[in-house]
């Protein structure tokens, strides 16, 4: 192996960790300053190189070459730094990310762009983007969804990036055995079409059967370039993303976050909140401002769960109210998708049937949860919660959307507003809040608190498929970690010590898939599986 190869592959360079004798072995010699270096020194280096960038955008960049470099390192730094570093990789700055990738592009970190344009490429590009090696999972993304910010197209290849890297860093997933993916379809974002400097493909989004066969040369050319592969979808649009996710997750081993994982964590904070308040999951009426991909997973996810709690699907379904663009949604609408159909409810149920303003809605229905998947900031209103506080000694208040620019609340006025009573989760990092002498931690309902630990779970197990089940074990293993007898304590775990409880998630996740028979693999002690599962940011 050439010296350059080792220096510029960042699976192996060290940098100056090489000791000595592996400089004259790989001829490194002189190639580096002569000082050899521990990991911890160059860790400390790297983070007071980190504190002289002055936006979350260049530490960001600063980091990404880091992560071209040195992989290693780069792990180690996110591992000790985890919860500055974490808001800089993903939301909420990886919004910007993606939207001035095109202009800011230097590497490819390792990603693989598969075009719509040049479908005979892509077995041959998955291979020589493994460069043999085996790929355990892949973050697949087409851009359309992307968080609350809409269609960026092939920019997106950063969200797969960055999901990835959580993966890693919060639950040790190897990272030699991941890759990064953006299916670029085009894009219908005016802006991209128009920019000069744009690098995906510059025509209008392909639509229908012709996108719908690239999906499924794409799922079959994966399954069979890497056959135990555990294949995770992100930021699809809408009218994509649950029907893409129906059609495979009983074929293959495979994942939505914006479907599933929302679900999961919301569920998990709901279960706190409960375990807060001593109130019972089947006695709730939910509310879900925001009816898109993510919302209407968060509901499937908790009107699933209140049937497992005793409810039948009907009496479950009478629980919940969900409210898009249109206002509340009522079954006569022609425009529902199929995800918002099952919740829609009667006009006959309410005696006002023109209700499209959310304090007019809270009114009517009296919601004792309220989670916000809109993308519509500010719209928790003061009036809304104090409403909700005449319902519901403690309501549930979710304000999920990011970036921060977008989140319908901020956790200082729902505490205020509610006189403390509401328990509170946000979609991005907010303070902790001090009213009348308690301070309240704010659980952030961040979907990293929980799909690390699943995907490591689903790759331990080697699960043939993800089950309903095992989605609904990661979450209450996630809700059962809350401090109920602290003041103020907040509904999720903190995402500081989110690695810490990804192996309890990863190992709820196998006892599962071992009882359903899902699991490829034999195993007889879980936890040490999921232990020599983790991949640890050390030099070898």
């Amino acid at each position: 192996m050439q010296p350059q190869t080792v220096l510029n592959d960042p699976l192996l360079n060290k940098g100056t960790a090489f000791t000595s004798k592996e400089r004259q072995t790989l001829g490194l010699t002189g190639l580096l300053p002569p000082r050899v270096q521990t990991l911890q020194e160059q860790v400390t280096q790297a983070y007071a190189q980190l504190q002289t960038k002055a936006t979350p955008l260049a530490k960001h960049q600063f980091l990404m070459q880091l992560f071209n470099r040195n992989r290693v390192l780069f792990y180690q730094l996110f591992q000790q730094h985890l919860t500055e570093i974490l808001p800089l990789m993903y939301t909420p700055t990886i919004g910007d990310v993606v939207e001035q990738y095109s202009q800011q592009f230097i590497e490819t970190s390792d990603a693989v762009y598969l075009s719509i344009d040049e479908p005979e490429t892509m077995a041959q590009t998955l291979k020589n983007a493994a460069a043999g090696r085996e790929i355990k999972m892949v973050v697949a993304t087409d851009g359309e969804g992307v968080l609350g910010i809409g269609d960026w197209g092939t920019n997106a290849v950063a969200i797969s990036v960055g999901k990835l890297m959580v993966y890693t860093a919060a639950a040790g997933i190897d990272p030699r055995h991941v890759l990064p993916i953006v299916l670029d379809v085009g894009t219908d974002n005016q802006q991209l079409l128009a920019d000069p400097n744009y690098l995906g493909n510059q025509h209008r989004r392909v639509r229908g059967a012709a996108y719908y066969n690239f999906i499924d040369q794409f799922v079959q050319t994966v399954e069979r370039v890497f056959p135990h592969v555990f294949l995770h979808w992100e930021d699809f649009g809408r009218k994509n993303a649950a029907a893409i996710l129906n059609h495979y997750q009983d074929k293959i081993t495979t994942f939505n976050d914006d479907i599933q994982g929302t679900g999961i964590v919301v569920l998990a904070g709901i279960l706190g909140a409960l375990s807060i308040s001593g109130a019972k999951l089947t006695q709730q009426r939910y509310l879900c401002f925001g009816a898109g991909t993510a919302g209407t997973g968060v509901a499937k996810r908790v009107f699933q769960e209140m049937q497992q709690q005793g409810l039948s699907a009907e009496q479950a379904r009478q629980q919940f109210y969900l409210v898009d663009k249109q206002g509340l949604l009522f079954d006569d609408m022609p425009d529902l998708t199929p995800e918002q159909k099952p919740f829609a409810r009667q006009r006959q149920e309410f005696s006002q049937t023109d209700l499209t303003d959310l304090a007019a809605i809270v009114k009517a229905v009296k919601p004792t949860i309220l989670v916000g998947t809109s993308g519509q900031p500010k719209t928790f209103t003061k009036e809304i919660v104090q409403s909700m506080c005449q319902y519901t000694e403690r309501p549930i208040i979710f304000a999920m959307s990011n970036p921060t620019k977008l989140s319908e609340a901020i956790a200082a006025d729902l505490i205020e507003w509610s006189a403390g009573n509401a328990l509170v989760a946000t979609g991005v990092p907010q303070a902790p809040v001090t009213y009348k002498g308690v301070t309240y931690e704010i659980g952030q309902a961040n979907n990293a608190l929980v799909y690390p630990g699943l995907g490591l779970g689903v790759i331990t197990a080697r699960a043939k498929r993800l089950s309903d089940e095992m989605i609904s074990r990661a979450a209450h293993s996630l809700g059962g970690i809350v401090d109920v007898a602290q003041p103020g304590a907040a509904v999720l775990p903190p995402v500081a010590k989110v690695m810490s409880y990804q192996p309890k998630i990863a190992a709820a996740v196998v006892k599962c898939a071992l009882t359903q028979g899902l699991a490829q693999q034999k195993i007889d002690d879980v936890a040490m599986a999921v232990a020599a599962n983790q991949w640890q940011p050390i030099y070898n």
